[in-house]
């Protein structure tokens, strides 16, 4: 490394060493871009950077458990970009930045692929998922997996964010006797906690935008199909996706873009031309019409009040508010999901388990089997009720089947959120995510208040979080939504309301 940093300063790349104190405070907070400014400024290297994270998570996981693996090869990968770097700069737009995966994507660097159960400890992928494939090639270095709610919240009706029976209950950084919510709880404490740059969670509803608003960061669920599923532990294939988690809307458009690639080998890809990162604008919000959908509220009244003043924030900034363009079918979706989730789950998680090593369950039959021998460390607090009505339902040319997909699809999209853009002229929707979080429960299980993440969720159609502010300390998000592929106005309404307001603080630790 002393060799490495000579040449750097025999070229002018790379200064005198900080004080630790000094370094430690220079790359809180950094995003993507100021860190590549300081590597170009021979200010800091990717392996500093990954053993600052790595200092970072052994100082305060202990109270937050969202990291639970850590790649053993992160420094030699991160060494091996800095030589890269004197040769030839960035490799990408991620180069030399430190990645977390949520605990339900494949990816090799010696990480079981967990799920967060036991009946997984051992699942060790033969390759990566096709978009951590992207990620690699962009230059990131996957530093570990973050914790999740076990089955990505998909095994009992009762049962508490960010708890698996593998890891444990992973705590929320803004207090630590409230819900992370769920799935990606990891993902969303670990990057509001500064313990990576960036993290990857996935959503089928509500599983990045949640954890993300309830953590005070940017989740962003993209367009069904424009990220590869391949390689990521499976609910329902109709609505599953990855989805970039970071601290402010610049670095998840960044792992967005490294994210999105055309999969000949996911037959549900949705091809995207998109150039997200030209969206990024300061006067994203100038003109846009924006509608509220005031019945995804009333269910916090202190979240209202904070989204009261969102509204006033994004008039101010040019955005044309149209007042009350609810969703008249708001309440025909919710059972035909559930349907169709029991379905696609038990379809899914078979192909994927038939695909494991020997010696692991080979389908939700078998895994049903052992949380019930393994009852003690698998089932403490509550079942898997889930798992069992899932497993009680047939094939997908059932028609009950075929009939359910067809109507959540109908009343999300065409019936749902097409007919409300159209309807008022819209570019946008807008709504509170969600509540702010609630006590950690193992007895009663998640307070979900409410939400808005179903429809765009149903749908397959993008959806940002941004922070909005904060509830007694707790943050809450602001949630934008619009029609298949809209990505770009959604990030320059997300950007121009992000650099206005500038919400996001710290929690601390």
């Amino acid at each position: 490394m002393r060799y490495f940093c000579h040449i750097l300063i025999f070229i002018g790349l790379c200064s005198l060493p900080l004080s630790a104190h000094t370094f430690s405070h220079a790359i809180d907070e950094l995003s993507i871009q100021e860190i590549h400014q300081k590597m170009q400024q021979g200010k800091l290297t990717s392996e500093q950077l990954v053993k600052f994270y790595l200092k970072r998570i052994e100082k305060f996981d202990k109270q937050l458990n969202a990291v639970v693996q850590i790649n053993k090869n992160a420094l030699t990968q991160a060494k091996a970009l800095d030589e890269n770097f004197i040769k030839s700069g960035l490799t990408g737009v991620l180069h030399g930045i430190p990645v977390l995966l949520k605990d339900n994507i494949d990816t090799t660097d010696g990480m079981a692929n967990t799920a967060g159960s036991h009946a997984l400890k051992n699942n060790f992928p033969n390759d990566d998922a096709f978009f951590v494939q992207q990620l690699k090639k962009a230059g990131a270095i996957i530093l570990g997996k973050s914790n999740l709610s076990e089955w990505a919240n998909f095994r009992s009706t009762s049962a508490s964010s960010g708890w698996s029976g593998l890891w444990g209950q992973t705590n929320n950084p803004y207090d630590l006797t409230t819900s992370p919510c769920g799935s990606s709880s990891g993902s969303g404490v670990a990057v509001a906690a500064n313990l990576a740059t960036i993290a990857v969670g996935t959503e089928t509803d509500g599983s990045v935008t949640c954890p993300a608003a309830i953590n005070g960061i940017v989740g962003i669920k993209p367009t069904l199909g424009t990220v590869s599923r391949d390689g990521i532990i499976p609910i329902a294939h109709s609505q599953d996706t990855a989805g970039p988690m970071a601290r402010n809307v610049t670095d998840a458009v960044i792992l967005l873009s490294a994210m999105v690639a055309a999969d000949k080998n996911d037959n549900g890809t949705t091809p995207s031309t998109i150039d997200y990162l030209s969206h990024l604008k300061r006067n994203g919000l100038q003109g846009k019409r924006i509608g509220i959908a005031r019945n995804f509220m009333a269910y916090h009244k202190k979240t209202d009040q904070v989204f009261e003043q969102a509204i006033k924030d994004l008039r101010a900034q040019g955005a044309i508010i149209i007042d009350n363009t609810n969703f008249d079918n708001s309440d025909q979706w919710g059972d035909a999901e559930f349907e169709v989730l029991l379905y696609e789950f038990k379809h899914g998680l078979n192909q994927y388990l038939a695909d494991t090593a020997q010696g692991l369950p080979k389908s939700l039959a078998e895994l049903i089997i052992y949380n019930e021998q393994h009852a003690k460390v698998e089932m403490p607090y509550f079942e898997q009720e889930i798992f069992a009505m899932a497993q009680a339902k047939g094939d997908l040319n059932e028609k009950v089947y075929v009939d359910a997909l067809a109507k959540a699809k109908l009343a999300t999209q065409k019936d749902g959120i097409d007919t409300v853009l159209k309807k008022y002229q819209l570019d946008l929707i807008i709504a509170p995510t969600t509540a702010p979080a609630w006590k950690t429960d193992w007895v009663n299980g998640d307070h979900y208040l409410g939400a808005s993440s179903s429809v765009a969720a149903i749908s397959g159609y993008p959806h940002i979080t941004v922070p909005m502010g904060y509830v007694h300390g707790l943050p809450v998000g602001l949630s934008l939504f619009s029609g298949k592929l809209q990505e770009g106005v959604l990030i320059e309404a997300a950007y121009g309301y992000e650099q206005a307001t500038k919400h996001r603080k710290a929690p601390n630790l």
